[in-house]
Formats: C-alpha cells, sequence, structure tokens
C-alpha cells in the first residue's frame, strides 16, 4: 500500500508541476527587496514588476525589506512558500560574501535559496579626488609607492565589496592603506571629495555626477573588460591590476518552489528586462541586462566566494 501511495503521488506531483508552470501567476506575486525605497534593486524590482503585471494580468507587489547587508530581505525570501508567489532580488553580499564573514546567518543559501537569473550587472568605479593630480591606476600606484600608509580609503562598510575591492587592490600593488568605512556611498563620496580619502571602490552610478561636476577623476572600472556603457574608461585588469568586483542583482525564490514554476518566471523576466524601454532605463543607471541560468548564477556566486576569501583572510577582515 505504502508502495502504491508513493507512485501516486509522484504520478500526481508529475502531473501538476507542469500545470502550475502554465497557470503561473494565479494570485498576487510578492517581489521582495533587502534594500530601502530607491536603491538600486528597488529600481530594478519596479522596473520588472511593471513589466510583468501589464504581462501577466496579476498583480506584482514590491516589498522592501531592509536591513542586516541585504539578508533581512533574503532571508524573507528563504523562508516564504514556496509556490512562485514570493519573489526576490539578492546580491553577492547577501548570497556569497557574508557567508565566508558571518559565523551564523539566518539562512543557507545553499539549501534554503532557490537561484532563478542573475538580472543585471554594473561595474563598480576606482575613484580619486580631482585635487589628488592622479590620471591613472599607474600614476595612483606610483603615489602610493611614495609614500606608504600615508593614503587611505573609502568604502560602504567593513567586509562590504567596496572594502573588499580596495583591500584586493592593495594586496595585488603592494600598497599600505588605511581603511575609512562609512555608513552610505554619499557618505564615502563626500570624504572622496573632500580628501579625507584619497580612493574609493563604489558603483559606477555613485560617481559618475562627481565625475561630471569635475571634483572627482574615474580612472578604472572593476569589470573583466570595458563596459558599453563607459567604452573610454580602462579596466583594473588593463591597467595592471588583475581584480574584478563588479555588482550584480540575482532573482531568487524559496527552495523548493516546482522547476517548472521557476523555469516560467525565468524567462518572463530575462524577457522583461531585455525589452528596450527596461534596458534603456538600466543604462541611464550604467546597468548592463543579463537574464542568464541558475547554473551561471551558481557559478557566479562560486566565482564570488573563490574570488574573495583569499582577500578576507590575507587583509584579516572581521566581522563578528
Amino acid at each position: 500500500m505504502l508502495r502504491l501511495f508513493a507512485r501516486a503521488l509522484f504520478a500526481w506531483l508529475v502531473l501538476t508541476a507542469p500545470l502550475a508552470a502554465q497557470d503561473w501567476p494565479t494570485k498576487t506575486v510578492r517581489f521582495i527587496v533587502p534594500f530601502g525605497p530607491g536603491a538600486t534593486p528597488d529600481t530594478i524590482a519596479r522596473l520588472i514588476a511593471d513589466k510583468l503585471q501589464q504581462k501577466l494580468g496579476q498583480n506584482f507587489v514590491v516589498e522592501n525589506k531592509a536591513g542586516a547587508s541585504g539578508m533581512t530581505g533574503t532571508d524573507a525570501v528563504a523562508k516564504a512558500e514556496p509556490d512562485g508567489h514570493t519573489i526576490g532580488i539578492s546580491l553577492g553580499g547577501a548570497l556569497a560574501i557574508n557567508t565566508l564573514l558571518f559565523s551564523k546567518m539566518p539562512y543557507d543559501p545553499a539549501r534554503e535559496i532557490a537561484l532563478i537569473t542573475i538580472l543585471t550587472n554594473q561595474p563598480s568605479a576606482l575613484a580619486v579626488p580631482a585635487s589628488l593630480g592622479v590620471n591613472s591606476v599607474a600614476e595612483l600606484v606610483a603615489l602610493l609607492e611614495k609614500d606608504p600608509g600615508k593614503y587611505n580609503f573609502g568604502s560602504i562598510g567593513n567586509g562590504s565589496l567596496s572594502h573588499l575591492a580596495m583591500e584586493a587592490i592593495a594586496i595585488k600593488s603592494g600598497a599600505k592603506l588605511v581603511h575609512l568605512p562609512f555608513g552610505s556611498s554619499p557618505q564615502a563620496m563626500t570624504a572622496l571629495i573632500r580628501n579625507d580619502v584619497q580612493m574609493v571602490v563604489m558603483p559606477a552610478t555613485s560617481v559618475l555626477p562627481h565625475v561630471q561636476a569635475g571634483t572627482v577623476k574615474l580612472i578604472a572600472i572593476t569589470s573583466p573588460k570595458r563596459s558599453a556603457l563607459l567604452p573610454d574608461v580602462p579596466t583594473l585588469k588593463e591597467s595592471g591590476i588583475d581584480v574584478e568586483a563588479d555588482l550584480w542583482n540575482g532573482l531568487i525564490a524559496p527552495a523548493g518552489t516546482p522547476q517548472p514554476v521557476l523555469d516560467k518566471i525565468r524567462r518572463a523576466v530575462s524577457e522583461a528586462i531585455h525589452s528596450k524601454d527596461v534596458k534603456d532605463k538600466l543604462a541611464v543607471q550604467l546597468m548592463e541586462p543579463v537574464g542568464n541560468t541558475p547554473a551561471e548564477f551558481k557559478a557566479q556566486i562560486d566565482g564570488d566566494l573563490a574570488r574573495w576569501a583569499p582577500v578576507i583572510k590575507e587583509a584579516g577582515i572581521k566581522v563578528n
């Protein structure tokens, strides 16, 4: 009897999963964002939600659950009902870097999160005050070699990507730098303009307005190749320092969400972010749409873990 029941249950699951995918969404979809309104992930979520609502005829409600460097919102997705009606945005810190920094997290990314697709990629930018008189990475390295320990770099917090990227640059170039963490990108950029810090690695969108104002110089981006949106800016790698630290946002769901439903979500979202109007709005913020596979998403996370683990160890970075 148990065998018959198990077979019947398996057959029911096999038959109903494709049907569930065909019907999705059957009710309002919660789209959880792990940062506050106006943040980059929030902007992405609202663009996608509006597009999917128009196309699929169901409500998509964006919920902001900020806190703990993106972990509060990511945890809300992990603990939700795995029926395809709760999805969320997460990023490298909450899915990869924090597993290297925190001895305990509220969720297990490998077990409680279903990876759907990477949504966007955005270059980070190495910037210096215009008053520093530095125009290239080579000139910056020469300045640091001349007076080791004299110069500071800013970040948006201990263990943040902006912190790790600068530590990696210091390690690769042999520079001795002092780290000054700040609470946000605007605070760090203000410190840069005032020359309280002499360099930062920040999202390119945080840097560009100050470049245009003439107070800051953008001397390199952290992408593996030049950005089509910033074609005249060299990469760190071509400037002689092999460091990559791009910002990405990924779409996630609770583990256990039926695969056919996840596949339908990925197809719909990928189509949305590659539509001309959404793509144009992303480009304004120097973001490029991705829309890759779950396997490629996992490869990105694995690459981040391999990239940042030795940097965290060598720099002695601890958060708890």
